[in-house]
Parts: structure tokens; sequence; C-alpha cells
């Protein structure tokens, strides 16, 4: 399973670079306007900035909601560098867009998926990723690892080459749960994957070495 950092946050992304498990990020206008970056150019400039820190794709949001819009912008992103992945919201041009864009060889991540039906539509029109926010669901007392778990058997039975990317992670749990049930990739803010990192019995045993260790 990839891991994807959810952040415009350049030292949260070096962080997770230097853990040497990351494989992408993806971004959208709320969290660039949380580290300050507003602007078209500086938007773009940012996105560079992104790409020069990861080895993976980079997702990043168009802000349209109509066809010429969404491939105006998506186009522009393209351009910024070969790792960028347009991200278009899961509504009727988009997934006209997604198809264009997947028709051009640009490729596409499609966001706020909330239903098994719009990821068979999604895929069917060549997204490179799917977005079901998983956290967002859970919040209305539904249960998102379920709709993870609808997707993976649906593009399983049809081969469809689309990778469900789980989105709105909260916890660890919520990373383990999604590998359990083949998500293809996690995106998550930084404190989760870090997260993965703790155990008591670790943190015991290692004091229990280092105390051993001064015996010697």
């Amino acid at each position: 399973m990839k891991f994807f950092i959810d952040t415009a946050d350049l030292e949260q992304i070096k962080k997770a670079q230097e853990l040497g498990v990351l494989d992408g990020v993806t971004t959208n206008p709320s969290i660039m306007a949380k580290v300050g970056i507003t602007g078209k150019e500086n938007i773009h400039a940012h996105y560079k900035a992104i790409c020069n820190i990861v080895d993976g794709d980079v997702s990043a949001e168009v802000l349209s909601t109509d066809y010429e819009g969404i491939i105006r912008e998506g186009e522009e992103l393209a351009k910024i560098d070969k790792q960028i992945t347009v991200k278009v919201p899961m509504i009727y041009d988009g997934v006209r867009a997604i198809k264009y864009f997947s028709s051009k060889g640009i490729k596409t991540n499609c966001t706020l998926v909330f239903s098994s039906g719009q990821a068979i539509l999604a895929a069917k029109a060549g997204a490179t990723y799917v977005s079901p926010f998983i956290g967002r669901l859970d919040d209305i007392s539904t249960d998102g690892l379920n709709l993870i778990e609808e997707i993976r058997t649906i593009y399983d039975n049809y081969g469809y080459k689309t990778e469900i990317l789980a989105a709105s992670i909260r916890s660890p749990m919520h990373i383990i749960n999604c590998a359990k049930i083949g998500a293809d990739v996690i995106t998550s803010p930084l404190a989760p994957i870090l997260n993965l990192l703790k155990h008591p019995l670790t943190d015991n045993g290692l004091a229990q070495f280092i105390e051993d260790a001064k015996k010697l």
C-alpha cells in the first residue's frame, strides 16, 4: 500500500520523506490556505516545490466546476511537473473532464467520492486514483471502511486499473484497516503515520535495553 501525506506544509513533507515511506502528496485549496499560499502563481510555485521534495505523484486540485474550466486548469497544472496528478471533483463535468484527461495521458485523482456508484463512474472514465473520504462518512455514522471494501470488490470484479486512494484518514487504525481490506493508497496527515511507530512494549523494551546496557 502506498503512503501519501495530505498537506502543503513543506517541513512535514520533508519529515515524511526522510522517514523513507512517502510515495506521494495530496493537497487542496483549503490545505494551501492553511500554510498561507494564495494566488495562482504562488500556488503553482508551491506545487513545484513539493514535486522537488517527493518522488511520487502530487495531487493538485482544480477550482472550476464547469467542463471548460476544469480542462483549462487541469492542463495548466499538468504542465508544472510530470508528477502532477489533476484532482477533479466527482460531478458530471468532472467525470467528463477525467475522460478527456485520460485520453491525453494526464493523471487524475477523482475526489469527494462517497459511494460505490461514483467510484464506478470514475474508473470507467479512466481516473488514475479515486478518493473515497472515509473519515467524513464516519462523521455521519456511516461505515467509511465498508465503502473501501465495496469499491475493492467491484474493481477486482472487472479489472479496473484505477487505484483506491483512501482519504480523510483520522487515525492509525484507519490506515491499518485500509491495508487489511486492500486500499491501494492512503493519504493522511503526518500524525497518524507517525503514530504507527508507537507501542508501549517497544518503549518499555527499549528502556530496559538501555538500562541493562549501562550495567555492562
